[in-house]
């Protein structure tokens, strides 16, 4: 084992959470390490999940447009053919130099980069055990002593009972983004975002695609109208859904994947040549030597639970991200890791849970801020809403994205924003305003009374937050 290496933090994790930590504390003037076990930084977010599956969204709704929507503008270029070969060499490409980015953020700080597995070897110590060579490989064991260990190592899919990943039949959301070739038929169990959005990609590249959904509709946690709406658009789009179903039996072979569902008294059978297993996922915590450390783990949802500062209940180690409660969102983990820093530094850090915003990048695209309407009505709070179609906005429709619309709830009285919901072209985009918004205690009239250019799309703001009305 190497010598003793001394830090005033180590961060076990290098994705979006400690990444993000491992810049502030640097900034901060704290000497610090951050180890991962990947030969690329970036974590789950960049390697296998928002950015990949964002490259592969993008590139095939590039494609359908280019088959369907060039003859609407009065273009007209003949019949596109794939690549699917040149489309994942884009979508490595990308990865990697945006790999490269953060290597480079980090090294420019001055963080010390260490690869390989982590395990909390006691009061104030990880060791790091790597058996690659390389970039940041270290071979051996080497042992850091730090005054602050921040636990930042994300999660990972969550299997079936039944339905165990083979790579190649059955898929979690990794290997979905790497199929070399086009599936026939693209069974999904999950209909959440993560299986809208990677169904969607493959739907648009030729794929049938059906998703298996146990609630009785899909992405239950959005507002009761926007799920609704997204529905509808993506039935009209071809895909098959099946709500409210279970599955009771599978049997993989050669040929595919043959699944029995259960959904009420009655039974159906289908047949996928690939079923992508999109149920959840879970914290990624094997192996940090945890329960060695004293470190609580709940064992109903396998998070760590931390305080208001991200401490655990052993000091001197603190946990972000999916580790922790919350939605696992690569931006709230970011948010975390610079507030941990920050309360570790001495000063003070928070991150405000109720404007984190939430995004399906589906087309249309669906973002949300604050709470829907049916959250607001459970908790017997009175409230207007006000809601405004894309169809009434010309930027929208010159592009040719007037499906979906922009709506807001507040408060009856007092008019602050207590949740936005938007569905339709650029909806990732203008979720930003109305985090601004809200983050600062603004009310619908604020918003109403802001001058929007025009014409543009943020208009669909102004005409909402115009239209609200009690309800």
């Amino acid at each position: 084992m190497a010598g003793m290496e001394r830090y005033d933090l180590a961060i076990i994790g290098g994705g979006p959470g400690g990444c993000a930590a491992a810049v502030r504390a640097a900034r901060l003037g704290l000497k610090t390490a951050c180890i991962d076990r990947s030969a690329r930084l970036g974590g789950v977010c960049l390697n296998v999940g928002c950015i990949p599956s964002k490259v592969l969204l993008d590139s095939s709704e590039a494609y359908r447009f280019a088959a369907e929507r060039l003859g609407d503008f009065g273009i007209r270029a003949g019949s596109p053919a794939m690549d699917l070969d040149a489309l994942m060499a884009r979508k490595d490409r990308i990865v990697r130099n945006l790999g490269d980015g953060v290597r480079r953020l980090l090294e420019g700080h001055k963080v010390s980069i260490l690869r390989g597995t982590a395990r909390i070897a006691g009061a104030n110590r990880v060791e790091v055990t790597s058996t690659e060579d390389g970039e940041d490989a270290r071979p051996g064991r080497t042992l850091l002593e730090a005054r602050a260990i921040l636990l930042a190592t994300g999660s990972e899919p969550v299997a079936v009972p039944g339905l165990p990943f083979n790579g190649t039949r059955i898929v979690s959301s990794t290997e979905v983004l790497a199929f070399d070739s086009v599936p026939r038929h693209l069974g999904v169990l999950g209909g959440g975002y993560i299986g809208l959005e990677l169904g969607s990609a493959w739907l648009r590249l030729g794929a049938r695609v059906t998703v298996v959904e146990m609630m009785p509709r899909i992405v239950s946690m959005l507002d009761g109208q926007v799920a609704r709406a997204l529905e509808r658009s993506l039935v009209k789009q071809g895909f098959v859904f099946r709500v409210g179903a279970r599955v009771a039996s599978a049997t993989v072979d050669d040929g595919g994947v043959r699944l029995r569902l259960v959904a009420g008294e009655g039974e159906e059978e289908i047949s996928c040549d690939r079923l992508l297993v999109a149920a959840g996922r879970r914290p990624l915590t094997a192996g940090l030597g945890l329960e060695a450390a004293g470190v609580f783990v709940d064992p109903r949802s396998g998070r760590v639970p931390v305080d208001e500062c991200y401490r655990t209940n052993v000091p001197g180690i603190y946990a972000i991200g999916d580790l922790v409660a919350g939605p696992m969102l690569a931006h709230k983990a970011s948010a975390e890791g610079a507030a941990a820093v920050e309360c570790i530094a001495g000063l003070p850090g928070e991150v405000n849970y109720d404007t984190i915003p939430s995004v399906i990048f589906t087309s249309p695209e669906v973002a949300s801020v604050g709470l829907s309407e049916e959250q607001v009505r459970e908790r017997g709070v009175s409230c207007s809403v006000g809601v405004y179609p894309f169809s009434g906005v010309a930027r929208a429709l010159s592009m040719g994205g007037a499906e979906g619309f922009a709506k807001i709830v507040a408060g009856a009285r007092s008019g602050r924003i207590l949740g936005v919901h938007i569905i339709g072209p650029h909806a990732s985009d203008l979720i930003a305003e109305c985090v601004v918004a809200m983050e600062y205690g603004a009310t619908a009239a604020d918003v109403a009374r802001i001058v929007h250019a025009h014409p543009t799309l943020p208009e669909v703001l102004h005409e909402a937050a115009d239209a609200l009305k009690p309800v």
